[in-house]
């Protein structure tokens, strides 16, 4: 059984220790505490806790903006990437999806007199694409150019059915 610690106060009537049944958190007690300063605490115990744990700075995780549209007759995907070779991008077709991958590479040299400095960051991206049902995967072209790479997949024109839906009102 735990021990009760007890103090005399208030002319020798006993009172426990709240130590005992709410022990003490990292942050500080939580009971009779402003709930704002609390959980600043929190987050500040949580920063503390993290630091040190972000990926490298070498390391950059993006995503390339795209663009994507239907234009006569044809499935058109563009991206942006900007400062990344033709050699370090792949565009496949997997099932049913357009897959954009590669990888960013930027180097940075910088010579002077009497020092050299290079600088290097890299990153990688994959971005899927759902094609349209009677994409001609077959006839898929893919063309880079000043950073924008631009795929263009024909595509079927479906005649879409219209059908009026009629609307009832209820009383």
């Amino acid at each position: 059984m735990p021990e009760i610690k007890v103090t005399k106060e208030n002319g020798g009537a006993l009172a426990p220790r709240p130590e005992v049944y709410f022990p003490t958190l990292p942050f500080g007690s939580l009971f009779g505490a402003n709930p704002f300063g609390v959980m600043k605490r929190f987050s500040e115990e949580m920063d503390r806790m993290f630091t040190g744990f972000a990926p490298p700075a070498e390391f950059e995780l993006w995503a390339p903006a795209l663009e994507v549209k239907h234009k006569e007759g044809n499935f058109i995907v563009t991206a942006e990437l900007p400062g990344i070779a033709k050699e370090d991008i792949k565009v496949e077709v997997i099932e049913e999806s357009l897959v954009l991958e590669g990888e960013k590479k930027k180097v940075k040299e910088e010579k002077g007199e009497g020092y050299y400095r290079s600088e290097r960051s890299y990153g990688k991206f994959y971005r899927s694409i759902p094609l349209p049902k009677g994409a001609n995967a077959d006839q898929i072209k893919a063309e880079l150019t000043n950073g924008i790479l631009k795929v263009v997949i024909p595509v079927p024109e479906v005649k879409a059915t219209l059908r009026e839906v009629p609307i009832t009102t209820t009383k």
